[in-house]
């Protein structure tokens, strides 16, 4: 077996892709300066990662990416971010503590081991939203590390190749290979003629709501003070930048241990359509502000994705209401208050059907009054988001081919003389985007099952009895970059109990889950050769 790749060139494409990521430092270190806190652990990083990622450029400076070459430099990144986002917290002693199962030191930090701090940085790059971070541990540490945990999920929403290509010449070359290898879902929209223009568009629409939601948070919180009223006490100018950084790339982190709930109702409501909107394919939005609606209100993703948010949202709202959830629910929600029961339903909907993770209710303690409310959500978390957006699972589209398919073989296996095309919105689909579709549906799945069983094992190995929903969660929230599960793995718990055998593991479903894993197995066929044949 030989290796075919030319390893160098992604390499040194990799160093320049790290020397601009450690520019992005220097906004947790401007909070840093504002703050006067951990101000050297971000100068000391941004050496550190600046040093790296030149001694990288240095293996190739004139890299020539091939279509393999692109594929292991996008799976080289994503392993590579996380790795230098551990720097800022191991420098920062972001943890005092190691566990062992649920025995916790009494200083409640989590992140002392490399593991931990890996599992927190990929959590953030993926915009995953997993955490070993405690109510203790979020309160102990600087502004300026808090934002840079903010930082990662943005940068990682719309893809870090994405912003190289939008803004390095020499990535946009093969600007194309690379946003296919990256970009969330089964297809790439080229939308102007240039991909680096395609790259530059995205990213100018997901700043652009970013900043819209930025100004409405802090508006609310300067509002609400000028006029003497409680519309969004708490949300100031950090807040609202810290929690814009984490909605729109559907991630969930937040600096505050109670995340969306520790925020007024009318908060929750604004943050309700931004996580809508982040589950959407940017690329509509981009035919929208052309003057092309028509192009998003006729595309089958899309009002297949709004019906979905519809209907479960329904679903969820009369449970809410009728009383699935006590009275003396922990979780909030109160049986028969209309404004809450559809506020909590629209807000968990949101939340888990796009993978962000966000919470207004401790849905892991629902189950105290029937488990109907909980299967909703379990149903929201596998669909996912649309192609192309920030949000993560299995796609909306992918499960409307994959049903099509099955509607397809049933009935050319009853009508054996007649060829039946799959077609999605009047438009014929592939065969072979099809069989992707399939295989990837099927890996997922068989990946999921897999990691829940060891998880499961390997947890008890340490005298961690969990639930077999606790395990699937664990695993489906990783794998499908939701972040919250179920038990002790709720929106307002973590992951910091699990044997770091398991976090690794989780690790890995993370990565897997962002590049969507065909691509990642992929790079190991395509840069082997049997030199037998």
């Amino acid at each position: 077996m030989v290796w075919r790749i030319d390893w160098r060139a992604s390499l040194g494409v990799l160093g320049t892709v790290l020397t601009y990521l450690a520019l992005t430092m220097l906004v947790p270190l401007a909070v840093a300066v504002v703050y006067m806190e951990d101000i050297w652990v971000f100068v000391v990083s941004i050496l550190l990662v600046v040093i790296l990622g030149f001694g990288l450029k240095r293996l190739d400076p004139e890299p020539d990416l091939g279509p393999q070459e692109a594929l292991l430099l996008v799976a080289l990144a994503w392993i590579a971010a996380p790795i230098v986002g551990t720097i800022p917290y191991l420098l920062a002693g972001f943890g005092t503590e190691s566990t062992v199962g649920l025995q916790t030191s009494s200083l409640g930090a989590a992140v002392e081991s490399f593991v931990n701090a890996l599992f927190e940085s990929t959590s953030g790059f993926t915009t995953t939203g997993a955490t070993v971070l405690g109510e203790i541990s979020l309160e102990q540490h600087s502004h300026a590390v808090m934002m840079w945990r903010q930082l990662t999920q943005w940068l990682g929403g719309m893809g870090i190749i994405v912003l190289m290509i939008a803004i390095l010449p020499e990535v946009a070359v093969n600007g194309a290979e690379l946003m296919r290898s990256e970009a969330p879902g089964p297809d790439l929209q080229k939308l102007t003629p240039k991909i680096a223009e395609t790259a530059r568009a995205l990213w100018i629409i997901y700043f652009g709501f970013t900043v819209l939601l930025v100004a409405i948070l802090y508006g609310l919180h300067l509002t609400g003070t000028v006029i003497d009223a409680d519309l969004a006490p708490n949300m100031n100018l950090y807040n609202a930048v810290a929690h814009a950084f984490t909605t729109l790339p559907t991630g969930g982190f937040s600096p505050q241990a109670d995340s969306i709930a520790a925020f007024s109702a009318l908060v929750q409501w604004v943050i309700i359509p931004f996580m809508v909107v982040a589950g959407v394919n940017f690329a509509l939005f981009w035919h929208v502000f052309r003057g092309e609606a028509r192009v998003m209100l006729e595309n089958t993703e899309f009002r297949t994705y709004a019906g979905l948010l519809a209907a479960l949202f329904a679903v969820l709202a009369v449970l809410l209401f009728g009383g699935a959830v006590p009275k003396t629910d922990p979780g909030g929600v109160t049986e028969g208050v209309t404004e809450n029961a559809l506020r909590q339903a629209a807000f968990q909907i949101g939340s888990l059907l796009n993978s962000t993770g966000y919470a207004t209710a401790d849905f892991a303690q629902w189950a105290e009054g029937g488990t109907e409310a909980q299967l909703v959500l379990l149903f929201a978390m596998f669909i996912g988001g649309s192609a192309g957006s920030t949000g993560g699972g299995i796609k909306v589209i992918r499960w409307l081919v994959v049903f099509k398919a099955i509607r397809r073989e049933l009935y050319t296996s009853a009508h054996p003389d007649v060829i039946e095309p799959v077609r999605l919105g009047g438009n014929v689909v592939d065969e072979d985007t099809i069989r992707g579709i399939m295989v990837f549906t099927m890996l997922y799945i068989l990946l999921f099952g897999v990691a829940a069983v060891f998880i499961m094992l390997d947890s008890a190995r340490i005298g961690v009895d969990l639930t077999v929903l606790e395990a699937m969660s664990a695993s489906l929230a990783t794998i499908g970059n939701i972040g919250p599960g179920f038990g002790d793995l709720g929106p307002f718990g973590n992951y910091l109990f699990f044997p770091e055998s398991s976090k690794l593991l989780m690790t890995v479903l993370m990565w897997f889950g962002r590049l969507e894993i065909v691509p990642v197995l992929a790079l190991f066929v395509a840069g082997l050769r049997d030199s037998g044949r």
